[in-house]
């Protein structure tokens, strides 16, 4: 049988350790989809898992890569045949089932997402799992009442994969966007995605009283911690939080008291396990109304060798929008 490249995580010693091997189909997780693939993407959950530096992983060894794109290349499902251009982001793909940095890739029926018309291979994964979040961010804060008229959306880690997506987005939207981040270097880059106004990280007065000045309708965080809980204290009167990350730390601190005298809504953003019908519909936002107008600027492509530098920077807090793979 054909063999191709893969980039493998093993545990030697109790460490993930991640490099290029040689599979067959054989090998793969089973599924009735095998995906000839085209692009993968390196999101935070991806460098956690691959690093060990955070408990990704439920099984060794295991092909890393939490997305992938590509066109089917045989499928004893009917709802695809070979050909059809198909992604996949989230379950447990690259968790606890063979993932996309890989030239083939073999998963259930039940996670294959047809690429809506709009999109391209390249797009899909210069989107891939932080996009879909971003902009599910954004959907699910519009069904909880925010409009472009309730006032400006503050955007922090801005520009990572979920923040720059989300800039962009929100801006396609009509959005008085703010964005947040502690690179100077960036702002004119935030900017262009469509930012109206930058805040830096090591400048913000967060104060310390449980309510401070009322100054968002909206925000999108994909950091945590300390910020999130700034956020809390921000907010206008019925403004909501989209919550799907912890760059920043896992704890929060905050009092009741936003939620009880101000109404703020804050939502838990879950991409892994989002209902296909959701994941459908903000897949098709995401090739039209909530299409990011500035991909190519916000992707770098690289190979599969280039894999442990994307993770190094992503976990340093380096990193500039998306590293899209091309694994074959």
């Amino acid at each position: 049988m054909k063999s191709f490249k893969a980039f493998r995580v093993f545990d030697e010693g109790g460490t993930p350790t991640g490099r290029i091997v040689d599979l067959s189909l054989d090998d793969l997780s089973a599924g009735a989809v095998v995906i000839k693939t085209a692009y993968s993407s390196v999101n935070y959950k991806d460098a956690l898992a691959a690093t060990g530096a955070g408990k990704i992983m439920r099984r060794f060894p295991l092909v890393g890569g939490i997305d992938v794109s590509g066109t089917v290349d045989s499928s004893a499902d009917p709802r695809f045949k070979a050909g059809d251009a198909v992604l996949v982001t989230g379950y447990d793909l690259g968790v606890a089932h063979d993932g996309g940095y890989a030239a083939y890739v073999r998963v259930p029926a039940e996670w294959v997402v047809p690429v809506p018309a709009g999109l391209s291979l390249f797009d899909a994964m210069a989107i891939g799992t932080a996009g879909f979040t971003a902009a599910l961010s954004v959907v699910e804060m519009e069904r909880n009442g925010l409009r472009p008229e309730n006032g400006p959306v503050i955007v922090t880690g801005a520009t990572g994969g979920v923040g720059s997506i989300a800039v962009q987005c929100l801006a396609s939207r009509g959005y008085e966007v703010t964005a947040v981040t502690g690179k100077e270097q960036e702002h004119d880059y935030l900017r262009s995605l469509g930012a109206t106004d930058i805040l830096a990280r090591g400048s913000l007065q967060m104060g310390t009283r449980p309510l401070e000045k009322a100054t968002w309708a909206g925000a999108v965080d994909p950091v945590g911690g300390a910020t999130l809980a700034w956020l809390t204290r921000t907010m206008m009167q019925n403004g909501c939080i989209a919550s799907s990350g912890l760059t920043g730390g896992t704890d929060l601190q905050t009092t009741v008291l936003p939620f009880i005298l101000r109404g703020v809504k804050l939502l838990g953003i879950d991409s892994v396990t989002c209902p296909m019908p959701t994941r459908l519909d903000v897949w098709r936002r995401l090739a039209t109304d909530l299409k990011p107008s500035k991909l190519s600027a916000t992707a770098e492509e690289i190979s599969i060798g280039d894999l442990p530098r994307a993770f190094q920077t992503l976990l340093k807090g380096a990193a500039r929008g998306r590293f899209v793979v091309r694994p074959a």
